[in-house]
């Protein structure tokens, strides 16, 4: 068994002849470029940047500085102007209340929420690269902001707004060094559930902590929902009765509208019009009643924000930690909604570009008085079912807000401060997402934001290391009539053989898997798979290693596969590799592996590895088969036997099933097919 089949040329097709004289056509796995040398065909990646960059001409060169350039050179007046203009005012008149309303989350006064909806938003549409994404103040983020700097000072102190302002400058910081040192690819390592469940905590979060404007008495400031109940029960007796009504009938008259905006196409406007028209009527009413029991914004500054600079910055390494959380945010929510969004209209999105828009936004804005700013779940969907095309939209919204701190800061004193379904989807498909689910939501809850996130994360992370450190691996079999090798499990109607294990690795192979790989091998090894074709030989001789999913390999799995094969080598079992890539088969070319493993184990398809196997099996059987036959002749000239009989037909059925099988297929009529054909290429 341990015969090694022998070398071919790169330019020809090989033959080895059996003892019948029956040759298997095999074809040739070229060595790749740069076999045998030590240094690598591959340039480093600066050279290939470098390389990049020198090729470019002067438009993309302005395109990578200003991603707005993408849009407007190929901008339709026609077609793009009347839809943008339609969503750009949709969402900016939904943006007016959302601004004031979440800088008073924030513990901030309203103006500030108008801030944050102003300057950040034209510089998002210059160096922002989703065209739907609404970018401003959120109410997460606002409940972040309001969670930390509440433990650090009193809202009512100038401080508290200057630490706020600077939470912008460093979250903008953070998000620009992320995409400039191209870390967009982290937003795969948080799971859909993880988002899910941290965003529905958040919102019952939110909610329990904006109803002291329902019950008319204030609610302690916490981001845990234990706190959050025990304050509201606490001040029961201070229950106040119009300011429940008001909030009841203005909640009455947004979910109303949202529902009918969703569910009819032409009155899609009402969605985005709920807030201002329950912010109209409020006003309206206190304005003509003055109930002295419903609390209203104050007076709000009029004009633009003027140019400073954020000041506190003895306070950076305290609020490092929240500035970090709320970059994370920032990915969660604004660079995966732009993605889903991009992927919706028919254009690529760079993540490390989406980073860098944020940050120069969130820095150009905290120089303007605005605290930190992201997507907006919510008035991004608005944007896109309004038909927004381009970023022109994002810089209308900015026009309105403009006008309305410009013009309608007056109107706005007398303004009254007023998903289980996902996790049932979840448990349906896969018990892991909905435990991921599950996992963030309650520490969300529990043990508040921050927490909830860093656990979710946590956990996500877990979950692909896990997968990791234990990937997929089948046994392969082929598919009747074909020379194609699949999965027996999804094809129970493969053809695997006796005495050759087929196993195709569905991952990288590195230090923190090998071992998982090593022990799924010695499993088919010591608990042979079920084969069908071809007499019991009772063992495994053959172990064939399908490559061509595996993208990578390290030191580690390639010492790990030195030590198989000498493990293997010495039980009489030959390893064979089938269609490694270029990267991995120049490494175990260095490494001395397909050196000590044998040149000629090496194959293109898996279908050459498997007939050559076979082969060696048949000549090995053969030689052995002349001997039991003769031992059985000698036997029948003193005495036959039955036994002796049947060993010796049951010898002729393991001769014949090596080199025929029966195809199966009803064209066929059952008639036997050669294994090993002449012709095949």
């Amino acid at each position: 068994m341990e015969r090694s089949y022998a070398s071919r040329s790169s330019g020809e097709l090989a033959t080895a002849a059996s003892g019948s004289g029956r040759p298997v056509r095999v074809i040739p796995l070229r060595h790749p470029p740069g076999f045998g040398s030590i240094s690598s065909s591959s340039p480093p990646w600066w050279r290939a940047a470098v390389g990049r960059a020198r090729s470019m001409g002067p438009l993309e060169w302005a395109e990578a500085a200003l991603p707005c350039v993408a849009w407007m050179r190929k901008y339709r007046w026609k077609e793009d102007l009347q839809a943008d203009l339609a969503a750009g005012i949709t969402v900016g008149v939904m943006l007016v209340p959302q601004a004031m309303s979440y800088a008073k989350l924030a513990g901030l006064h309203p103006i500030y929420g108008l801030y944050t909806g102003f300057i950040p938003l034209f510089v998002y549409a210059i160096f922002g690269s989703s065209r739907q994404l609404a970018v401003g103040p959120v109410a997460l983020v606002s409940l972040l902001v309001s969670n930390v700097l509440g433990g650090i000072v009193n809202s009512s102190s100038e401080l508290y707004t200057e630490l706020a302002i600077l939470l912008a400058f460093m979250v903008g910081i953070l998000e620009c060094l992320m995409g400039l040192l191209r870390l967009g690819w982290l937003i795969r390592f948080i799971s859909h559930s993880v988002i899910s469940g941290f965003t529905t905590a958040s919102a019952i979060v939110i909610g329990l902590s904006q109803i002291k404007y329902f019950l008319g008495y204030s609610v302690t400031r916490s981001s845990k929902i234990i706190p959050l109940i025990e304050s509201i029960i606490a001040g029961a007796d201070q229950f106040s009765w119009p300011p429940f009504v008001m909030g009841s009938t203005f909640l009455l008259i947004l979910l109303t509208m949202k529902n009918l905006g969703k569910s009819n196409k032409r009155l899609r406007f009402l969605r985005a019009s709920g807030p201002l028209t329950a912010v109209v009527l409020g006003t309206i009413f206190v304005k003509f009643f003055h109930p002295p029991a419903i609390s209203v914004v104050g007076e709000i500054p009029q004009g633009l924000p003027k140019f400073s600079i954020p000041r506190g910055f003895e306070h950076v390494m305290l609020l490092m930690p929240t500035a970090v959380l709320i970059t994370g945010v920032a990915i969660l929510e604004s660079v995966g909604i732009a993605k889903a969004l991009a992927a919706k209209n028919g254009y690529e999105l760079d993540s490390n570009k989406e980073l860098f828009g944020l940050g120069i936004a969130n820095i150009c804005g905290s120089l303007f008085s605005a605290y930190p700013a992201t997507g907006s779940f919510s008035r991004s969907a608005v944007n896109h079912e309004s038909g927004a095309k381009t970023g022109l939209s994002g810089i209308i919204m900015g026009i309105i807000i403009g006008g309305a701190l410009m013009f309608m800061t007056p109107l706005f004193t007398d303004i009254p401060q007023v998903d289980y379904e996902e996790a049932i989807f979840l448990w349906g498909i896969d018990k892991k997402d909905f435990f991921l689910w599950a996992i963030t939501f309650i520490t969300t809850l529990v043990f508040g934001i921050e927490i909830g996130v860093l656990v979710g994360v946590g956990f996500s992370l877990a979950f692909v290391i896990h997968e990791s450190a234990n990937p997929h691996i089948a046994v392969l079999g082929r598919l009747p009539g074909t020379t194609v090798y699949r999965n027996t499990l999804q094809y129970p109607e493969a053809y695997t053989y006796n005495g050759i294990v087929v196993v195709r690795i569905d991952a990288p192979m590195y230090f923190a898997n090998i071992s998982y790989i090593k022990d799924r091998l010695r499993e088919y090894e010591l608990n042979l798979p079920n084969s069908n074709r071809g007499l019991d030989v009772g063992r495994v001789y053959f172990v064939i290693l399908e490559m061509s999913p595996v993208t990578y390999i390290d030191s580690s799995a390639v010492q790990a596969l030195k030590d198989l094969h000498q493990e293997y080598k010495a039980r009489h079992i030959q390893i064979a590799i089938a269609n490694p890539n270029r990267q991995v088969h120049l490494l175990l070319s260095r490494s001395g592996i397909i050196d000590l493993i044998g040149d000629g184990w090496c194959f293109v398809r898996v279908h050459d590895a498997v007939q050559v196997c076979l082969q060696h099996v048949q000549n090995s059987s053969s030689s052995a088969l002349k001997l039991a036959s003769q031992a059985s002749g000698d036997s029948a000239d003193s005495i036959s036997t039955p036994k002796a009989e049947k060993q010796r037909l049951k010898q002729d059925d393991f001769f014949k099933n090596l080199w025929k099988a029966h195809d199966g297929n009803a064209d066929s009529g059952g008639e036997v097919q050669p294994l090993l054909r002449q012709n095949l290429v």
